[in-house]
């Protein structure tokens, strides 16, 4: 048998790692394209290979789509003509008929040998073993001590204690001396094993995908090394490593030494990744998909605004808001409320890339889009250290005597608040407060005063450097005359209990934290006198009466937190203090709108005492849905408030404010769609999947997890790392693709997207549709893979 090289091993875990979920620790959750393995494939011909190479639901089943026929949902015109144009040869008829059906898939069928010729579980004997021992070694504070030489690389700790302990990580001599062996490396185990390096691919395929958040979680780690706090040495070389050792020890244990390798070498085994052919049934589930979401889509540009709305109030409050799509119902009842009102959205980082390191940490957090690698770092400093009031959280709470003593006395005591809150809910030092980010009298260094980190990172901005950013968010919105004298920059966060997923509920443009830190140093750089000096130079004029004012808004309570009020000027106070009056009435109804799809709030209640209610659920430890997150997008719109003002969204649209007239040719526009394709892309689409495929692209009911070292979670003690979204967060959403709508002149469009081949392949593999309002004409075209297609006046059959 020759040997494997090591750039075929090489090659063969790279294949691996490009398929593996890649979904970060609890920390910093992300949302991001579940299926991004396939993403060079146009959309259908990847959920056809994810179905039939993985086994995964990529579509609602066919029964549903027949059921949102009957419902309205689907169009009759609009699905005639998904068939006509996907495969004419199709009838209506014949899709009413058809029916869904499991269907056979590739990976997992090799190593279903050691069930059917050995008859040994190899899953169920390996798994656990292989969960507790990584698990432990990647823990961030659950286990009361660390993992015994964790500051060494994976495997050389393990054999460091196997070497100095009196038990083994095994039960066979020969595992163990396999194990000790620095030379036995994957390619020999595979040999062992499977016999047949043809099949080697396809077993490690097998392999690996028995537990994808696991496997998933260490190749990320590998990849991005400084993702931990405590960090670890660990790569999935040495992962798949231990599981062959492992499994070798299974076998010689259970099968008594009497086994041989899965295949012999002469046999012919086929690729899991071979082309096929696609199926009618294929055909029928891409019919059904564009129809049900053009169905939707035709509504929503019908609707658009091709006319400019009436500006001609001065606007003496501006409100910046991240393009979130819970900012979307907000934006509509504060432009309601007052008309000297005026609400613009932008990428919730508001332009201002760093890490940001909290008081009294030695760590930073990236606060921007993940894949900006920023040279800048904020500091929040105190002049008096914070004090932890919750005792159990303290650092000498940890001693065998006094802890015992304590859960004596106090256990009782504790069990009864716990009871209490259960069926009382309110505020406590253990709930994720996005407020509690950042304390709000802190010092943030802001300014360049030389500083540098150990690492080399630049604290603070220099001025023109401050400049830049002001400038450039200012124009990419659009706002760059018509101050009005005092602008808010929200950014946002969620609160809750009960919440394992919280990241996820905080700003994606911020990597996952509240957007208040970056609110704090934009409105600062604004408000400096030698930066809007500056910015007169470059032709924008900021009113030295004009204030730049930070705001948190907490999605999941609907409160404003605001910051360094203190630099409201006393001519100004009066209305800040309106603002405030009215900005709370605004979070009241938004509240009232959301509680609408909530099963235990009676939404036609006094505002008031919903607002109340909703904000209880983020209190609540029983409440596994504290708000509904991204649940039901399915738009992105760039351009002027003028084109969506008014219409009522269902808080279903990503608003990012642009002003073509001020771009036009295109350069912040090629900034915007370069963030909204990866970040309102990737949250449509782990919706999407989540949906569609709870138990294998999402993570099932949150009720059994557990969270397991602080890195992800599990069903019960000994499961895999469950990936994608929770079922509680994907009940009611709609899955549908992404329709991104530029206000803007088609060629120019069209130039912007050539400019970047990755932003491009969103759209050209159609992962997200994308159509474009002529401004000067007013006619839509919709982006195709090989040109622009105009959009014809839309009909409905159907309400």
């Amino acid at each position: 048998m020759k040997k494997l090289d090591s750039v075929y091993t090489t090659e063969l875990l790279d294949k691996l790692k490009h398929f593996l979920p890649t979904q970060a620790p609890l920390k910093d959750f992300i949302h991001h394209n579940t299926l991004h393995a396939f993403q060079k494939d146009t959309f259908h011909r990847a959920m056809q290979k994810a179905s039939k190479i993985f086994g995964y639901k990529t579509y609602l089943t066919l029964e549903e789509f027949q059921q949102l026929y009957k419902t309205g949902k689907i169009d009759p015109d609009t699905l005639i003509n998904s068939i006509q144009k996907n495969c004419g040869s199709i009838t209506l008829k014949e899709l009413l008929k058809s029916k869904s059906s499991e269907r056979d898939h590739k990976v997992g069928q090799l190593r279903q040998k050691w069930k059917d010729e050995q008859k040994i579980d190899l899953d169920s004997m390996v798994h656990p073993i292989l969960f507790r021992i990584t698990s432990s070694y990647l823990d961030q504070g659950i286990a009361t001590k660390l993992f015994p030489d964790s500051t060494l690389g994976f495997l050389e700790a393990l054999r460091h204690i196997e070497k100095n302990s009196y038990s083994s990580w095994f039960k066979t001599d020969r595992a163990r001396k396999l194990f000790l062996d620095n030379k036995t490396g994957v390619t020999e185990l595979l040999n062992i094993l499977v016999g047949n390096e043809l099949a080697f691919e396809n077993y490690l395929f097998d392999q690996q995908f028995s537990h994808p958040g696991y496997s998933g979680m260490v190749a990320y780690l590998e990849m991005h090394k400084d993702t931990l706090l405590d960090s670890r040495k660990i790569n999935l070389e040495e992962f798949i490593q231990l599981e062959l050792l492992l499994e070798i020890d299974a076998l010689e244990f259970h099968a008594k030494q009497v086994w041989q390798p899965l295949f012999q070498t002469n046999e012919k085994i086929d690729s899991y990744f071979e082309e096929f052919e696609e199926t009618r049934i294929d055909k029928h589930f891409k019919i059904w998909q564009d129809a049900y979401e053009w169905t939707f889509y035709k509504k929503i540009i019908h609707s658009l605004n091709y006319e400019d709305w009436d500006n001609s109030n001065k606007k003496n409050t501006q409100l910046l808001f991240c393009i979130d799509d819970r900012e979307c119902s907000l934006r509509r009842h504060l432009e309601d409320s007052n008309a000297s009102m005026e609400t613009f959205g932008t990428a919730g980082f508001f332009n201002v890339e760093f890490y940001f390191q909290p008081f009294g940490s030695d760590f930073t957090t990236k606060s921007c889009p993940a894949p900006l690698d920023p040279k800048y770092v904020i500091q929040e400093r105190n002049d008096e250290k914070r004090k932890n009031q919750t005792l159990k959280l303290h650092e000498k709470s940890n001693h065998i005597l006094k802890d015992w003593i304590a859960s004596t006395i106090l256990g009782f005591w504790s069990a009864f608040k716990m009871i209490r809150a259960i069926f009382y809910p309110k505020s406590n030092h253990l709930i994720v407060s996005s407020s509690r980010h950042m304390d709000s009298e802190s010092h943030l260094s802001i300014e360049f005063t030389g500083e540098f980190t150990q690492q080399g990172k630049q604290i603070g901005y220099k001025l023109e450097e401050m400049t830049d950013r002001v400038e450039g968010l200012l124009k990419s919105i659009g706002l760059t005359t018509d101050f009005g004298s005092l602008i808010y920059v929200i950014g946002h966060g969620s609160s809750s209990s009960n919440n394992t997923h919280y990241a996820g509920y905080d700003c994606g443009a911020c990597s996952g934290r509240p957007g208040s830190v970056n609110a704090r140093v934009i409105c600062s750089m604004a408000n400096r006198v030698k930066v809007r000096s500056m910015l007169l130079e470059r032709g924008i004029t900021i009113p030295s009466d004009s204030v730049f004012i930070p705001v948190l808004h907490d999605t999941c309570k609907d409160e404003f937190f605001y910051f360094d009020e203190s630099i409201v000027t006393d001519k100004n106070l009066e209305i800040h203090h309106e603002n405030k009056v009215r900005f709370h009435h605004a979070l009241q109804l938004n509240a009232v709108e959301r509680s609408q799809k909530f099963e235990l709030i009676h939404s036609y209640k006094d505002a008031r005492i919903v607002h109340d209610k909703v904000k209880t659920r983020a209190y609540s430890l029983f409440e596994p849905r504290p708000e509904l997150n991204h649940a039901t997008n399915a738009l992105c719109i760039v351009g002027r408030r003028s084109l969506t003002k008014g219409i009522f969204l269902d808080r279903r649209s990503f608003l990012n404010s642009y002003d073509y007239s001020q771009d036009p040719g295109g350069i912040y526009l090629q900034g915007i769609l370069n963030a909204v394709a990866p970040v309102c892309g990737g949250i449509n689409l782990e919706y999407y999947f989540s949906r569609v495929d709870n138990q294998q692209l999402g993570s099932g009911t949150k009720l059994p997890h557990n969270v397991m070292g602080l890195i992800g979670v599990a069903n019960g003690i000994d499961g895999d790392l469950r990936t994608g979204l929770p079922s509680q967060m994907i009940e009611i959403h709609e899955p549908m693709r992404l329709l991104v709508i530029v206000e803007h002149i088609p060629d120019i469009v069209d130039k912007v997207l050539k400019n970047n081949p990755k932003t491009l392949e969103w759209f050209q593999n159609s992962w997200i549709h994308l159509v474009v309002v002529n401004p000067i004409s007013n006619e839509k075209y919709e982006f195709t893979s090989t040109s622009w297609k105009k959009i014809k006046n839309v009909q409905f059959t159907n309400n």
